[in-house]
């Protein structure tokens, strides 16, 4: 949602964004947040918590707060290893789709530092089902 306000030059750059750049893209978790948080309606709410938190790193080391561990709201955690996983397996500007396998990998290298263990494994619990969904919907 956030991303409304990031520049198509950016969203759609074929290379790595350079540090101007980054700055811009990685204001779009506070633009979310506050198109959100104003509203009555309690998903609007609990998107606004999403919008916010799903770049945070559980060590601490993402943005935009630097939130650590469980200080990071569980729909924050929970979003970081799906909208990662999403990215990993979709062809984007700049990439080509990583295979389930290789993103798998990653999910597991990255439990504990980048995401919640908890959320990995709960992930990895339902592979069978996770797998048909995206054979489903995967890019074409």
């Amino acid at each position: 949602i956030g991303k409304v306000g990031t520049p198509d030059y950016i969203l759609l750059k074929p290379g790595r964004l350079n540090d101007e750049e980054m700055v811009v893209m990685r204001q779009h978790a506070q633009v979310g947040y506050e198109l959100l948080k104003s509203s009555r309606a309690q998903m609007l709410q609990l998107a606004a918590e999403i919008a916010y938190a799903h770049h945070e790193r559980y060590d601490g080391k993402g943005y935009p707060q630097g939130l650590v561990g469980d200080a990071i709201p569980l729909v924050g955690r929970i979003v970081a290893v799906a909208d990662v996983f999403d990215a990993l397996t979709s062809t984007r500007p700049y990439k080509k789709a990583w295979t389930m396998e290789d993103a798998r990998q990653y999910l597991i290298d990255n439990r504990g530092s980048h995401f919640d263990p908890k959320c990995v494994d709960a992930l990895l619990n339902s592979w069978d089902k996770v797998d048909e969904i995206h054979r489903r919907f995967q890019d074409e």
